[in-house]
């Protein structure tokens, strides 16, 4: 059991990709606190911490669990944005509907209105299809 967890993530996990997964976990985390700080405002964001962490954590763990899983820094991955951005784009339909399923937890804050599914869907994909592409323009 253990050697098929093994090469599942030798399939699925590729040391090259480690800028890629970094640069991915900055996106969501300024996205979601970006559209944290346009609701409630700077001076209430920055006094109450707990607050966005809480917000950006259900997208984080998300991305988190989904992008490895289904090959988002997988061989190839940091070879070229044509492999590497839809990778992102598959991989952050899954995370936004495993974090909305966070968010719809009674202890939770946040909930999941119908406008915001359709913001973290559209903002995460754009944030994180954009954020690929430069990296291999710049690169």
């Amino acid at each position: 059991m253990a050697n098929a967890v093994a090469d599942f993530f030798d399939r699925r996990l590729d040391g090259r990709a480690t800028p890629l997964a970094v640069g991915d976990l900055l996106v969501v985390a300024a996205v979601f606190s970006a559209g944290t700080v346009h609701h409630n405002g700077l001076p209430f964001v920055l006094g109450n911490p707990g607050y966005l962490l809480s917000t950006i954590a259900p997208f984080l763990i998300g991305w988190i669990v989904a992008a490895p899983l289904l090959g988002a820094y997988a061989p190839g991955a940091a070879e070229s944005a044509k492999a590497a951005v839809p990778l992102a784009l598959r991989s952050w339909l899954v995370a936004d509907a495993i974090a909305l399923g966070i968010r719809s937890l009674p202890f939770v804050h946040g909930g999941v209105q119908l406008s915001f599914v359709a913001i973290s869907l559209v903002t995460g994909l754009v944030g994180l299809g954009l954020w690929r592409t430069l990296f291999f323009k710049l690169r």
